[in-house]
């Protein structure tokens, strides 16, 4: 019988069930060995995972009212600000129900959410909405991923949230464009106004979260542009349009990372286009035969985008063997089959 382990150089799946690292045990319970959110084991290792850095790290450094370093939209300072927090812990697997990953959810719908429904990437250090002008496509798409994953879809402000992106992305219904996000289909300011391909993975990602039984026809139509974007080049090149005189791809593509900011990788955008129904697509297969040589003897990645000294906790060893990216890569494998 076939399995996705099959093309890889040895087995990490005992290494990532290793109760010493709950965050990534709880995780590769459910989505590599497909147990369910409320099975026992997966309970018990998330519970453990919120006593156990870097998750608990993370919340003690959190202010009882909701926010990381300073009150505000708290995209500032990077990586240590209310934005990236909440980002990390919904890619670490924090628990939903947990007292302050709610009381985060919440700060950030009240505080990092411009009136046209998009969220901004401002760091004043006071509690002033950021303004639409600084609403763009990278934030909006991992705080909506988050929120989401966190159980939030059904607030009106998430509501508002989407409506943006889904406007954003088809040039459809009310669009709120400004110099930072300055037309459809991912046209970015912070890329000369090209559109941007890192934008795209992060507003996919969060889109493809959303229930397909909940997805307006708007939803719809905005994933299915985000996928023939990501599509239109071939992801292991990753030559999307670059802004500013740039004549080849960032090497930021091709440096496999965990945690995820506003950079994209190459297996990022292969995870963002599995979500979306996308992984049988012919196109992804040099991205996936890329992904397979990075591996290492034993059927592991490295971490080579750690954000090392800039988080409130380091979570991998720079250039390591790394469960979370070696995690990253086995969901996207399971998924291809």
């Amino acid at each position: 019988m076939h399995d996705w382990r099959d093309r890889l150089l040895g087995d990490p799946l005992p290494w990532l069930l290793d109760e010493a690292t709950p965050a990534v045990r709880h995780l590769a319970l459910r989505d590599l060995l497909g147990r369910a959110r409320d099975d026992p084991d997966v309970r018990a290792a998330q519970d453990a995972a919120t006593r156990t850095d870097p998750i608990a790290a993370i919340l003690a450094a959190q202010d009882p009212a909701g926010w990381w370093e300073k009150p505000g939209p708290g995209y500032a300072t990077k990586y240590r600000g209310t934005v990236w927090q909440l980002m990390f812990l919904d890619q670490l697997g924090a628990d939903p129900g947990e007292s302050r990953v709610r009381a985060a959810c919440a700060y950030v719908l009240d505080h990092s959410q411009a009136p046209t429904g998009g969220f901004g990437a401002s760091g004043v250090a006071r509690e002033a909405l950021p303004p639409p002008s600084r609403v763009i496509h990278c934030l909006t798409g991992n705080l909506l991923r988050a929120l989401i994953g966190f159980g939030w879809l059904d607030d009106e402000r998430v509501s508002r949230a989407v409506a943006w992106e889904v406007a954003a992305i088809t040039g459809e219904g009310a669009t709120h464009f400004n110099a930072i996000t300055p037309g459809p289909r991912f046209r970015c300011g912070a890329n000369e106004g090209l559109p941007c391909a890192w934008g795209a993975t992060k507003a996919l990602l969060a889109l493809a979260r959303i229930p397909p039984e909940r997805r307006s026809p708007g939803i719809g139509r905005a994933i299915q542009v985000a996928v023939e974007f990501l599509l239109s080049r071939d992801p292991a090149v990753a030559d999307y349009p670059m802004g500013y005189g740039n004549a080849r791809p960032s090497s930021s593509w091709f440096r496999l990372g965990f945690p995820s900011g506003y950079v994209a990788d190459v297996l990022q955008v292969l995870e963002a286009l599995v979500a979306a129904g996308a992984g049988n697509d012919p196109r992804l297969g040099h991205a996936v035969d890329w992904l397979l040589e990075q591996q290492d003897d034993h059927g592991r990645w490295a971490n080579r985008y750690p954000y090392a000294g800039k988080m409130v906790v380091d979570v991998d060893i720079p250039g390591a063997p790394s469960p979370w990216v070696t995690l990253r890569a086995c969901r996207v494998l399971r998924a291809l089959g």
